[in-house]
């Protein structure tokens, strides 16, 4: 089945090149059709990631009121979930869908012929900055992929950074924290894994900021605004349930 999956992604990656003439573009526009047929789980993830946000202090609420009865937080936990239609795993799925490509673009990568390039910038996709370096030179034509591995590393922390605007003022600098060690993992990943998986990757993050500037933001700022309402809501529904069943108290005669 991997196989058979690995086959047909060198098919389509070739195909691709043939159309363009380039197999650096054709990776390029692969990421372009991948991220175009995974948008709508991404709004949705993205929905799912503010919904989060918006429910996070009741959330909150719920564990530290019954801390002490862990069986008891699960049932109101997943009361409060099934209130609100929240699942806390909406977000995975785009995750999820897009890391068989990743795995496989390893070995479609030694698949491609090794003189494939990127315009005669990247001399070769199939080879990792690391080795580029030691055939080419730091000055020569490694440096190409260098600046595609520092790419990697900015465009891994930008939109954690801009994510980091939707956050509580307490969470933002452990998220920066987080982002800075997850740019240097990457930058350090980057070194080592073929030019292909780093074309996919940084045009990938490339649309991922794009789409957080112009789409992400606003998908949040609605969800959000939704989901309020409808915790007040909820808030005014329980407090009339409450007086109702107060008992009357009735004058004597």
């Amino acid at each position: 089945m991997w196989d058979w999956f690995i086959n047909w992604m060198t098919s389509i990656l070739a195909g691709i090149e043939s159309f363009c003439g380039d197999w650096g573009l054709a990776v390029i526009i692969l990421t372009v059709i991948i991220r175009l047929l995974i948008m709508p789980l991404m709004t949705k993830s993205t929905a799912s990631s503010a919904k989060m946000q918006a429910l996070q202090p009741k959330m909150q609420e719920i564990q530290e009121k019954y801390q002490d009865d862990p069986q008891r937080m699960q049932e109101e936990m997943q009361k409060f979930y099934s209130e609100n239609k929240f699942n806390p795993l909406g977000g995975c799925l785009p995750i999820i869908i897009q890391m068989p490509v990743f795995f496989a673009l390893f070995t479609v990568a030694k698949n491609v012929p090794s003189d494939a390039s990127f315009y005669g910038i990247l001399p070769s996709i199939s080879i990792a900055p690391s080795q580029a370096v030691a055939d080419y030179g730091w000055l020569g034509g490694g440096l190409p992929y260098v600046l595609f591995v520092a790419a990697f590393g900015v465009l891994t922390l930008l939109p954690m950074l801009m994510n980091a605007k939707n956050m509580p003022e307490e969470q933002r600098s452990q998220n920066l924290i987080m982002a800075i060690v997850m740019a240097v993992m990457m930058v350090w990943f980057g070194w080592t894994v073929p030019a292909a998986v780093l074309l996919y990757y940084d045009a990938s993050a490339i649309w991922q900021v794009a789409q957080q500037k112009f789409v992400t933001q606003k998908v949040m700022d609605k969800v959000k605004a939704e989901q309020a309402a409808k915790l007040e809501a909820q808030g005014r529904v329980i407090e009339v349930e409450r007086r109702e069943q107060k008992k009357r108290q009735h004058k004597k005669n």
